[in-house]
């Protein structure tokens, strides 16, 4: 495969993205196709769906982490189970120059009790990535879902109750991050603390009832006081959403005035392929404005453009599983739309991170949330191959 350096890439994405992105998708409006069958088999994996034989070997695809060094770090995610598939260790190795822990670096399962921690298998991914020269990045300090109940033992009513929950924050913390001090490069020390209400600014969580707002200036100061070269993000999702992004923007800006240690801002970039670009990259500029760093943390683009009724209780409204030329269709959208994100990305100095949420699609969880289907949202299919939306970054010249 020809190799390009940044700059012809970019003149390549621009052209060719522009033209098949309409020849391919009707426009772009990912929400247009029809609902296939929902007896598709999870079996299938995304390159038999959109004929192999039309993909290069996947034996001659580039490393993303050196097409994109002179731009960004390119990041996976697995926890530590991965030392144990040979596969997949073998993809994060050859791609990655970052690696984010899915759940084994959250304060549910490190905390066990008030200054009782299990690192081990925290320390079991610290060790697959410095054996590999990957860097780790740290996800996540205080997150309400994954915050333990401990924290919040004891009686609500006392008038010392407000100072014990925010000393288990702070002592938490602290312990963490010196515990991975020099091993990890970036922590989210919040997520998602941002209200999807737009009658609030701040998520209604149990820790924003007890301690208010103050406790993302706790947890960050804890943070910086721990590590001083580690850089500190706020991350969440939807950032692509303008109501939503201005929350975001109002926190960040409030907790910059009065000198909190942020270093930037994490965008989930949970998509689909009906998602605005335009919209996106609103999102890069409003936090380089404020002179800050840009991580994409946990991106994905599931092939379904799902009404707000699937993500309710109960889920209704979904799209059936697609299959057959819906999914070839899907998936041909699919690429192009990663396509252009990563030549996004490339714009934009301030991203220093873009890091797909999971390693190959049958390590997703978009395969069972909002409801259990096929989902195909990630660069290599189920048997860890390149498939067409590898290819389409990788190789400004292919077309899906």
């Amino acid at each position: 495969m020809t190799q390009f350096n940044s700059t012809s890439r970019r003149s390549l994405l621009l052209t060719l993205g522009a033209s098949s992105m309409v020849a391919a998708c009707g426009g772009g409006s990912g929400g247009g196709y029809s609902s296939g069958s929902s007896g598709g088999s999870s079996s299938s994996s995304s390159s038999s769906s959109t004929s192999s034989a039309s993909l290069p070997d996947p034996a001659t695809a580039p490393a993303l982490k050196t097409l994109f060094a002179s731009n960004f770090k390119v990041g996976l995610v697995a926890d530590d189970w991965i030392s144990g598939d040979a596969s997949i260790s073998a993809l994060v190795i050859k791609h990655a120059s970052s690696m984010t822990a899915e759940s084994v670096m959250k304060a549910n399962p490190i905390g066990v009790s008030a200054g009782v921690y299990n690192f081990v298998p925290a320390d079991k991914l610290v060790t697959f990535t410095q054996a590999n020269g990957i860097a780790l990045r740290g996800h996540a300090l205080s997150w309400h879902q994954t915050t333990p109940s401990w924290f919040f033992d004891g009686d609500s009513t006392a008038s010392n109750y407000k100072s014990i929950v925010r000393a288990r924050l702070e002592t938490y913390i602290t312990d963490v991050v010196t515990h991975f001090k020099g091993k990890v490069y970036a922590w989210d020390v919040v997520n998602e603390v941002v209200s999807d209400d737009a009658s609030q600014t701040y998520r209604n969580s149990q820790m924003y009832q007890v301690l208010g707002k103050d406790f993302i200036d706790y947890a960050f100061k804890a943070a910086r006081a721990a590590d001083p070269n580690v850089q500190l993000f706020i991350n969440d999702f939807s950032t692509d959403d303008p109501a939503k992004r201005g929350r975001l923007m109002t926190v960040v800006d409030d907790l910059l005035a009065r000198g909190i240690p942020v270093d930037g801002v994490g965008h989930q970039t949970h998509v689909n392929t009906s998602v605005n670009l335009t919209e996106v990259e609103n999102a890069l500029i409003a936090v380089e404005s404020r002179g800050l760093i840009n991580h994409v943390t946990e991106m994905d683009v599931s092939l379904y453009a799902d009404p707000g009724s699937c993500y309710a209780t109960p889920a209704t409204g979904c799209l059936s599983e697609f299959t057959g030329n819906t999914l070839s269709l899907a998936l041909q959208a699919q690429a192009l739309k990663y396509r252009a994100l990563f030549n996004l990305f490339i714009k934009h100095s301030s991203v220093k991170v873009v890091t797909m949420w999971g390693t190959s699609d049958a390590h997703s969880w978009l395969n069972t949330f909002p409801i259990t289907r096929t989902n195909y949202p990630l660069l290599f299919d189920r048997t860890a191959n390149p498939k067409s939306a590898f290819w389409a970054v990788a190789d400004p010249t292919f077309v899906p």
